[in-house]
């Protein structure tokens, strides 16, 4: 498919971007969404692992109603977590098939006054767990939904309205979330789920910048950013960076152009030590509708893909080997998962050999996150001085906590291509 458009790119994450068609566990064994047949919503559980996939319809007593803000997610035994909202009251239950018909084990409810908004994060990595984020006025609350002992229980409080949600390592811990002050700026935080929610700066490009994390793999560190850094006062642009790393954030010419909004939904994992080569999956939505995009850090354009005729708009995933999988459904294939091979690989390294120059695509950004003064920059992870590579003092030491990506020693413009 080919896009000819050259709008700027939209990346803001503030919970308005347009749902993915189905959630799927980080280990793409299982998948969730909520179906119809006729009139009737219910929710469907896909799994995954195996020769090949496919559903099982767990249809409560009743039809669910998707637009009083139900929700549904896969947990890594096969359950899955459902979120129903009725008077002022959220209530979450584990549902499991049961021969013909659907187990329903309840879980309890949160309280949501109507200043409070509560959603599902995304699943965390081992599937045992779930949580959800209510935001109020002032502060947003963490949610320990599904895994506990005692029901919901209250994990996190971060002062502000926080937005988004994305796991930084595979035990759950540290989730990285969109914090947006009583000024209006948003930046990047990450809270530290061990540590009773202890929350520390984490993306911070420049000081008038708004910073977003939209997606993280924790084999390479890569981070997907969204931030009109590069151009204040114009739309967010899609940049990557480093988790840890004392390089600038770098914001791709390349994924200006795409042709419409473009939120990136799946990163290629075990790609250890070498963020460059991990392939991204991105959604774009166009005039002509969505459709998919693969991109690499290393490469200097988009490919466009046609979408999987019923693509589930925003699912997908990779696997370690490079291939992208699409979920779909037709009425011909209720349950089918699209393939696409990369075209990575030795041809690709040749072409990579012949570059000149060896620079990866893309302009670097006024400075990488936590401002634009140099490696050590005026502000430490606790706000004070130091190095911005420093570990915070408060981290515990089986965990490795991560360090705010370091201030870039450029200045507000962006260096050329």
């Amino acid at each position: 498919m080919t896009a000819c458009a050259t709008e700027p790119v939209t990346v803001d994450r503030d919970d308005s971007a347009p749902p993915a068609g189905c959630v799927i566990t980080v280990d793409g064994g299982y998948a969730a969404r909520l179906a119809v047949r006729g009139d009737s919503w219910f929710p469907e559980r896909w799994t995954l692992a195996g020769p090949e996939p496919y559903a099982v319809p767990l249809p409560a007593h009743q039809p669910e109603e998707p637009g009083s803000g139900t929700e549904v997610q896969p947990m890594g035994d096969g359950r899955v977590l459902i979120r129903r909202t009725a008077d002022g009251r959220c209530f979450f239950s584990l549902l499991y098939p049961t021969g013909p018909g659907t187990g329903e084990a309840l879980l309890g409810a949160v309280e949501c006054p109507a200043d409070t908004r509560l959603r599902l994060l995304p699943p965390a990595p081992g599937g045992a767990h779930a949580y959800a984020l209510a935001v109020g006025p002032e502060s947003s609350t963490v949610w320990l939904v599904a895994g506990g002992s005692f029901g919901p229980e209250q994990v996190a409080r971060i002062p502000g309205r926080c937005s988004g949600g994305v796991w930084l390592d595979r035990a759950g811990r540290l989730l990285a979330l969109d914090r947006t002050d009583d000024t209006g700026r948003t930046k990047a935080v990450v809270v530290d789920l061990g540590r009773a929610g202890e929350v520390a700066p984490l993306l911070q490009i420049a000081d008038d910048s708004d910073d977003r994390v939209l997606l993280a793999d924790p084999d390479s560190a890569l981070l997907l950013i969204g931030s009109d850094a590069p151009a204040p006062g114009e739309p967010a642009r899609l940049g990557w960076g480093v988790l840890g790393s004392t390089l600038p954030v770098r914001f791709p010419e390349c994924l200006r152009g795409a042709g419409g909004a473009v939120t990136p939904f799946a990163i290629q994992p075990g790609q250890v030590l070498t963020p460059e080569t991990c392939g991204v999956a991105l959604r774009v939505d166009g005039p002509a509708g969505a459709w998919v995009a693969v991109w690499r850090p290393s490469d200097r354009r988009l490919r466009h893909l046609p979408a999987p005729r019923g693509w589930l708009a925003g699912a997908g995933l990779w696997t370690q080997e490079g291939t992208l999988l699409l979920p779909y459904t037709t009425e011909a294939t209720p349950c089918g998962v699209g393939r696409w091979e990369t075209p990575w690989g030795q041809r690709a390294e040749k072409e990579k050999e012949q570059e000149q120059g060896g620079e990866l695509e893309g302009r670097e950004g006024p400075g990488g996150p936590q401002g634009p003064k140099g490696p050590q920059g005026p502000q430490g992870p606790d706000g004070g001085g130091g190095e911005a590579g420093a570990e915070p003092a408060s981290a515990a030491a089986a965990v490795t906590r991560p360090v705010p990506l370091a201030q870039a020693p450029l200045a507000r413009s962006a260096a050329p291509s």
